[in-house]
């Protein structure tokens, strides 16, 4: 069984709007529909979940029980920092069979298209762990912080630029945040992430996005 989470639970601080960026307008529709439509209309997605901060929470029931979309059956609750609205995520299917794959993404890329989740669906046939990306056209600098002075400047034909969905197989995920949670100097910015660090061992298969799967974070992305 293949379940779309979409990660909902940010406030948007950086936006300066006066509501979360994931329920601002954007052509016609709430950039949260955005993506919830895109994973409903695919036949290859079983199931949806939302992650939504806590005080958004009736807010967000509402707008189920406006759009009806058969696909969302959970709304959870998020965390305070994006790796916890993932773990809520990972918590509320631990009963659900080992064969099931959760697909994370941002409600933040609302482009996402269809083929894009086609590709990651695929690819879960024959890995257990999956990112989306695009070659960086940049230069990428590897600074110090503290001197704010360039300290390396890795190979171009290297970096990726990162994206989401990113995908598991359940047992997978959750055995990578069962061993982060016992880490007092856990620091993750994105689930795949999380596999690197603690279950090294794992490749993480990379399959292409697109360039339109960008991040809404400023007033300007809208």
């Amino acid at each position: 069984m293949n379940i779309a989470v979409i990660l909902a639970g940010g406030t948007g601080s950086r936006m300066g709007a006066d509501k979360p960026k994931q329920f601002l307008m954007l052509d016609g529709k709430m950039v949260i529909e955005h993506s919830i439509n895109t994973f409903s209309l695919s036949p290859h997605i079983h199931e949806v979940a939302v992650v939504v901060h806590p005080q958004w929470l009736d807010f967000m029931r509402q707008l189920q029980q406006q759009r009806q979309w058969p696909k969302v059956r959970q709304i959870i609750p998020g965390g305070n920092e994006r790796y916890m609205s993932s773990l809520h995520a990972i918590q509320a299917y631990a009963q659900a069979p080992a064969d099931t794959n959760l697909i994370l993404h941002d409600a933040a890329r609302p482009w996402l298209s269809s083929e894009v989740v086609n590709r990651v669906v695929a690819a879960l046939e024959q890995h257990p762990a999956v990112g989306v990306g695009i070659p960086s056209t940049d230069t990428v600098w590897s600074i110090d912080p503290a001197q704010q002075t360039i300290s390396a400047i890795p190979p171009r034909a290297s970096m990726w630029r990162a994206q989401t969905p990113q995908a598991f197989r359940l047992p997978l995920i959750a055995e990578a945040y069962r061993l982060a949670l016992s880490d007092p100097h856990m620091q993750a910015t994105d689930d795949c992430g999380v596999v690197l660090r603690y279950l090294p061992h794992t490749p993480i298969h990379i399959v292409p996005g697109e360039e339109q799967n960008r991040k809404i974070t400023f007033k300007e992305d809208l």
